[in-house]
């Protein structure tokens, strides 16, 4: 370590959000970025602690002393690499992780963790401008052909993963670009779909070969696919959205939330999207229903489209602050209270409130029944919802269902190979990550249901691990 005690006189230093009045007038990344030396400092008080707990929280085990203290010393290079050892997109990851591993760092204690996503940025942003991210192709091929279906975090993870390896790999999109959730599901404030492209781009050069606007089992059977690769990797995803289904659901103004995201990056990305497809926010009265990540993300669309009024609904109560979590540390995904940047350009947040219905006039929506409610327990220790008070009516324009994801997509390629599911109708797998199918093989969301990017990569490295093992016999 350059410095072991630097964390005792250098406080923790966030770069912090672009004013609201100029980045709710565009799509542009929020957050912005420290000059270099304030980096250095922040990396330079990183601990080097006996137990690293930072590398317990982060599902990829991410070696951040040793990242840390390359990033202090100005070796850039050195620090992409030992970032890159564990994590294949860390580009992605140093813009829209939860950073499990700050609230496991041990200056978390103190509520001033080490920067780590910040610092994690950081290293990618010099990595690619000082023109270190150069193709890297395999020394040699094996031969061996494998199929990715799907191109998200965990389908792109296997890709570049099997092509180190030196097998020939082709991933297979059913979108216009490749990406999954990353291009489609995170708005561009949050993650500009350039530093998507460019890492597409560099793992193009290295020999991974993109298919899009196809779909397996749609526009080529899957026994094809089956035939024709010696493994095949499902990385579908966990694309049904969960329902709210209840009266008024079918009125004219209630979506769910990964409509209108899509839609949104279509645009941004100048994508032709139907008349159909097109929500707009402009003026209207926003309701969305469901308090994270993604209803986030809407209330940030929104406010850049001009909506009237925002207002965000949760059934459950409100979460207390971080700050107020008691032995929160090292818990690496405590439930406390999110305030994203989007929640500070505007809106109006509840909690406690069930959604009873959608009142529409001429099939249109006009209006929301909520009515309050408190938790308590059962006999059992089980809770129990309780209605409390008379319900209220909001005058409410436009809905967005943000209330997460149930399972992977079932028709098509799943029901064509009978592929095997478990009770909540995820792929069933052992614990090569192989499915009943002999040479298919599952990685992400479609696996462990809705889940994180960071935890997505993870499961598509251990999968590409196990594929790599089966060619090889």
């Amino acid at each position: 370590m350059g410095n072991p005690k630097a964390f005792l006189t250098i406080n923790r230093k966030e770069a912090g959000y672009r004013p609201r009045h100029e980045r709710i007038s565009d799509y542009g990344e929020v957050e912005q970025t420290l000059n270099t030396e304030d980096r250095l400092l922040q990396a330079s008080r990183c601990m080097d602690c006996g137990v690293p707990f930072c590398q317990y929280g982060c599902p990829l085990g991410n070696k951040m002393p040793e990242w840390q203290d390359l990033i202090y010393k100005g070796n850039w290079k050195g620090a992409a690499h030992s970032l890159q050892s564990t994590n294949d997109f860390p580009e992605f990851t140093g813009r829209v992780c939860p950073a499990p591993c700050e609230k496991t760092c041990v200056l978390a204690i103190d509520d001033s963790p080490v920067t780590i996503r910040e610092n994690e940025a950081a290293v990618m942003e010099h990595a690619y401008s000082e023109g270190y991210m150069k193709p890297e192709l395999p020394n040699t091929r094996t031969g061996k052909k494998v199929a990715v279906i799907g191109s998200g975090p965990a389908g792109m993870a296997v890709a570049n993963q099997l092509n180190k390896k030196g097998h020939l790999v082709t991933v297979y999109e059913k979108d216009t670009s490749i990406g999954g959730l990353l291009r489609y599901g995170i708005p561009d404030f949050k993650l500009n779909k350039n530093v998507v492209q460019r890492r597409v781009d560099l793992m193009k050069e290295e020999g991974i070969e993109f298919v899009v606007n196809t779909e397996i089992g749609k526009d080529i059977k899957g026994k094809d696919i089956v035939k024709n690769y010696d493994a095949v990797c499902i990385a579908i995803g966990s694309q049904v959205p969960r329902n709210l289904d209840i009266e008024g659901r079918e009125l004219e103004g209630v979506h769910y939330a990964m409509e209108y995201l899509k839609m949104q990056n279509k645009i941004v990305a100048k994508e032709s999207i139907t008349d159909d497809e097109f929500i707009n926010a402009k003026g209207k009265n926003v309701l969305v229903i469901g308090g994270g990540d993604t209803g986030s993300d809407c209330i940030g669309t929104a406010n850049r489209q001009g909506a009237a009024n925002i207002m965000q609904i949760e059934i459950l109560t409100k979460p207390k602050e971080l700050k107020d979590i008691e032995n929160r540390w090292p818990v690496p995904f405590p439930v406390y209270l999110k305030t994203s940047s989007s929640h500070l350009e505007g809106c109006e947040r509840k909690w406690s409130l069930h959604t009873k219905r959608f009142i529409g006039e001429n099939g249109k929506l006009t209006g929301v029944e909520v009515v309050e409610v408190e938790w308590q327990k059962d006999s059992s220790g089980k809770f129990i919802m309780n209605e409390v008070g008379e319900p209220k009516i909001l005058k409410i324009d436009l809905v967005f269902l943000a209330l997460g994801f149930v399972n992977p997509i079932q028709e098509g390629f799943l029901e064509e190979m009978e592929i095997i599911m478990n009770e909540r109708k995820n792929i069933h797998t052992d614990n090569t990550r192989k499915t009943n199918i002999d040479k298919i093989f599952a990685a992400g969301d479609c696996v462990s249901g809705q889940s994180l990017v960071v935890t997505s990569i993870a499961s598509g490295r251990e999968t590409a691990h196990h594929i790599d093992e089966f060619l090889r016999k």
